[in-house]
């Protein structure tokens, strides 16, 4: 399996077999703080074996387009979580899985202000921002224990398209 992967916008349909988009799609839950707040409530399901929930910052160097994807990993003992913490879209990387190893990989742009929560188990991209700063809150399993899979390609995939969100 190799190939070229052509970047698709992140879409919650397209994307939730992965996990959920975090963003402010539609109206509000409600609004709180005396009205100047809209709360978008309960927008991804944490999922963790034995642990916490815990938040990290990553501070991730940013790369460039075309990419060479050697390399998936998952986190079969819980979900996790990324939030950018600047207005800057970034490249999601994922893929199936086909009897415990990564299918055909798929790739996605996120909207400015996306985010997305990593179902427990998914294979998936290292982070991969485009553009600096790449500063991002994680929200994932903190606990012992083995939580961490790689699985590296016989042959990278090469990962192409625009260096931005399809609008």
């Amino acid at each position: 399996m190799s190939g070229v992967i052509v970047i698709e916008p992140l879409t919650a349909e397209a994307f939730a077999p992965f996990g959920d988009v975090l963003d402010i799609a539609g109206d509000p839950d409600k609004l709180i703080n005396q009205g100047l707040c809209g709360r978008y409530h309960d927008r991804a399901s944490l999922d963790f074996a034995e642990g916490r929930a815990g938040i990290s910052l990553f501070n991730a160097q940013a790369r460039q387009l075309p990419l060479r994807l050697e390399m998936v990993e998952r986190h079969p003992e819980g979900s996790q979580a990324f939030l950018p913490m600047q207005r800057a879209p970034f490249l999601v990387v994922v893929a199936p899985d086909d009897a415990g190893q990564p299918g055909r990989p798929r790739a996605f742009f996120t909207e400015v202000g996306q985010g997305v929560n990593y179902h427990r188990g998914t294979w998936h991209g290292v982070l991969t921002p485009l553009s600096q700063p790449a500063l991002f809150a994680v929200v994932d399993r903190i606990g012992s224990g083995a939580n961490l899979e790689e699985h590296w390609f016989d042959t990278p995939f090469t990962i192409t398209g625009e260096a931005g969100p399809a609008s």
